[in-house]
């Protein structure tokens, strides 16, 4: 099969795109042709069977007109379109896509639902998510698949001893609810490292003043993949607070390099983690009798559930019977 992927950015340093490098090369292992279009590159190198094309940033008139042009150009090098979360490309393309008869797919991870979701889902044929909560609006084109984690790059190290940091990672946003770690750092003079960006920072930062923790919290913003890896595998434990109600890709990572994970989110308690009430009290408690043992287990648990390596063949495969 010959496939046309759209998405935002192909660059692995990029802290908050970087992982999807790893799917290129997935696909290209899988598929005979793989053409991306995106908006933004990095200096990755691809097999000679994957052709990266960059749409110019020159507003959104001529973006959608390069698409359609490219589209139409490469006709006959594709049977297949996946959208990597950006319904803005069906609403270019998908109605063109469809008159040339392709096969038309897209994965979608994301709480929200707006018109532009739903033209998109629309102009699909399947609609690729990691679990039933990734994805709310009601559809029977809906394909649940799991994540698509890198356990070749995300898996314990052996070699690294862990310390006594906590993690707390995503993007600094209310919905996050970073405040309960920090919160919790000061039930028990937790030191703490939060990963990620956001309008968050300031209110987290002067929160962190008033318990008197500053000298415990540590901002780091938005890391690369190989940063957040090294992290994983250091640290004491993941905390994961977010109130998004979705399987959180980080959490994963994390499992996959055998990081213990105490999470607020009950969702989540069919996995190998600890789940515990939303209150300082509960994640201080609960990281006071963690043990060190179990690595080995969480990154089986991904490896299983939620590899990269799972994943692509099997989107390959549904894309196929389309």
């Amino acid at each position: 099969m010959n496939l046309f992927i759209c998405t935002q950015t192909v660059n692995s340093h990029d802290p908050i795109l970087g992982f999807f490098v790893p799917w290129i090369h997935g696909f290209a292992q899988q598929c005979d042709t793989v053409t991306v279009v995106c908006l933004n590159k990095g200096a990755d190198r691809f097999a000679e069977n994957v052709r990266i094309i960059v749409i110019p940033a020159k507003g959104k008139i001529a973006r959608t007109l390069f698409l359609l042009r490219t589209s139409i150009t490469h006709r006959k090098d594709y049977e297949a379109v996946l959208v990597h979360m950006n319904p803005e490309y069906f609403i270019s393309a998908g109605f063109l896509w469809r008159f040339l008869r392709k096969r038309t797919a897209l994965w979608y991870t994301h709480s929200t639902v707006d018109w532009k979701l739903r033209i998109a889902t629309a102009f699909a044929q399947v609609v690729f998510t990691a679990s039933k909560e990734s994805f709310r609006l009601p559809s029977d084109k809906v394909c649940v698949t799991g994540h698509g984690i890198d356990t070749h790059f995300f898996h314990p190290d052996s070699a690294v001893v862990r310390g006594r940091t906590v993690l707390s990672v995503g993007r600094l946003s209310p919905v996050k609810r970073h405040d309960l770690v920090i919160r919790a750092a000061a039930c028990d003079a937790l030191d703490v490292k939060t990963i990620g960006d956001g309008t968050e920072h300031d209110r987290l930062a002067r929160l962190a003043e008033e318990l008197q923790v500053a000298h415990r919290i540590t901002f780091c913003g938005s890391e690369t993949q190989e940063v957040l890896r090294r992290e994983y595998q250091q640290a004491r434990a993941l905390v994961h607070t977010s109130e998004t109600g979705s399987l959180d890709k980080v959490v994963l990572e994390a499992l996959a390099c055998g990081l213990p994970v105490v999470t607020t989110s009950t969702i989540l308690s069919d996995l190998p983690v600890v789940v515990v009430a939303p209150t300082p009290e509960a994640i201080a408690e609960s990281l006071r009798s963690l043990t060190g043992t179990g690595d080995a287990a969480r990154a089986a648990y991904v490896q299983e559930h939620h590899s990269l390596e799972r994943l692509v063949p099997q989107l390959v495969a549904k894309l196929e019977t389309l």
